[in-house]
């Protein structure tokens, strides 16, 4: 596991940096989880140039007491990684909360991303089901108890990975993303230059956005039998959509050009 010290955020940032052929793809995981545990395994089966990050407050990684916690600050860290490894033109792979920290860093940072593949992304201000509930206590009593009553409401294998994170900064990731982003990350993903993809679980149907991200053009793949854990439910699936989403060197003209034609919609 590699580790760089980030003095802006006051912490060490690790991941794991897999050697392989092609673009890095770097691996962003959701709210509370990490991503050592959620696509170490993906990471491997995929093969390539991996980056699986556990960010700042989540995992392996350090858990600074004035950390912010926002989508902002978390994507910020990233991109000072990928600068300090001196990697560009990356595809980025993001579940969930992941998914907006990609879209924020890809559009902040352009020259970092060459691609997004995003498995159902916060695209909305509100959060979700586990944000929502951890947003609504104040942190101090989120840190003191609700972070204790939040986990014993979770199925085990959530659990065990929202065990791992900084109640703190885990409230204050929640909370980001339930107050959401300026402009909103549905804005800036619609408006992206890059190469999108949208990847969907078959039990998360009917998904709300899914609507709204083909009528902007993006392709959406399925996993199947899988829901909004999808790399847990099906990880062969959630392999096979990377590899049908084209998460994989982008053609030389394709950035900026037709985002429907590589996958059927």
């Amino acid at each position: 596991m590699r580790s760089t010290y980030l003095p802006g955020a006051g912490g060490h940032l690790r991941r794991l940096d897999l050697p392989g052929d092609g673009p890095a793809r770097v691996y962003l995981h959701g709210l509370g989880c990490a991503g050592s545990a959620d696509f170490a395994g993906i990471a491997a089966r995929y093969g390539g140039r991996a980056i699986v990050v556990d960010l700042l407050g989540h995992g392996f990684s350090d858990r600074p007491k004035d950390f912010p916690g926002t989508l902002e600050a978390h994507a910020e860290t990233v991109a000072a990684v990928l600068d300090d490894e001196g990697i560009k033109d990356t595809v980025l792979v993001g579940h969930s909360m992941g998914g907006a920290i990609a879209i924020i860093l890809a559009a902040a940072r352009p020259d970092l991303v060459s691609r997004l593949v995003l498995a159902e992304p916060n695209l909305r201000a509100g959060g979700g089901l586990y944000s929502g509930a951890i947003a609504a206590y104040p942190e101090d009593d989120f840190v003191s108890h609700g972070f204790h009553t939040v986990l014993s409401t979770l199925d085990p294998e959530y659990a065990a990975r929202v065990r791992t994170s900084d109640p703190a900064i885990l409230h204050r990731s929640a909370v980001s993303l339930v107050r959401g982003t300026t402009p909103g990350t549905a804005e800036l993903f619609y408006g992206l230059p890059q190469p999108r993809v949208m990847l969907i679980g078959t039990r998360s149907r009917p998904y709300a956005d899914e609507p709204a991200v083909r009528q902007a053009g993006i392709p959406v793949v399925d996993v199947p039998d899988a829901g909004h854990h999808m790399m847990r439910d099906n990880p062969e699936g959630f392999v096979a959509a990377l590899v049908e989403s084209g998460a994989g060197p982008v053609a030389r003209g394709e950035r900026g050009g037709s985002r429907s034609e590589r996958v059927g919609s």
